[in-house]
């Protein structure tokens, strides 16, 4: 009997090809397994790397900011700070205009770590781009993005 398991042809995606979503899908499973080879060894999946980089750059604001500006959901969020916060990365202090919330800070040692994970993202990122034409291009796509981006 036939082994069809083993299928050397090329795999036709039909339509698949033809979809804007699908293909965004394609690119952005290759970036988050080229991440997550990059920075597995620091616990830091993409979603927990935005989260970071928001604190950074935001300190205080509260975690359903930072899951509202990255579109994330709330409940999702409280376990990843839970997780950042046991990994000294990010703290939680309570929100200086309502009890009820807590605002996001980065610790001294987050700050640091901070420094070295975002030096191999944007070397991960620098080794992703340079597969395309030059700056030009590089600012199209990101252009791009944001109009697809947009509600």
């Amino acid at each position: 009997m036939a082994d069809d398991t083993k299928h050397t042809d090329p795999v036709d995606f039909g339509i698949l090809n033809t979809l804007i979503g699908y293909r965004l899908r394609r690119a952005q499973m290759n970036f988050f397994t080229k991440f997550s080879e990059v920075c597995s060894d620091l616990g830091i999946s993409p979603g927990l790397f935005a989260i970071i980089a928001i604190v950074e750059r935001n300190p205080g604001l509260t975690q359903t900011a930072v899951a509202q500006a990255l579109g994330n959901d709330r409940s999702a969020m409280v376990s990843a700070v839970d997780k950042l916060e046991k990994m000294d990365i990010i703290e939680r202090r309570p929100a200086k205009n309502d009890r009820r919330s807590y605002a996001l800070f980065m610790t001294q040692a987050g700050e640091k770590f901070f420094l070295t994970l975002s030096d191999r993202v944007m070397e991960h990122e620098q080794i992703m781009a340079a597969r395309l034409e030059g700056n030009k291009e590089l600012d199209w796509l990101l252009d791009t993005l944001d109009i697809l981006s947009k509600n």
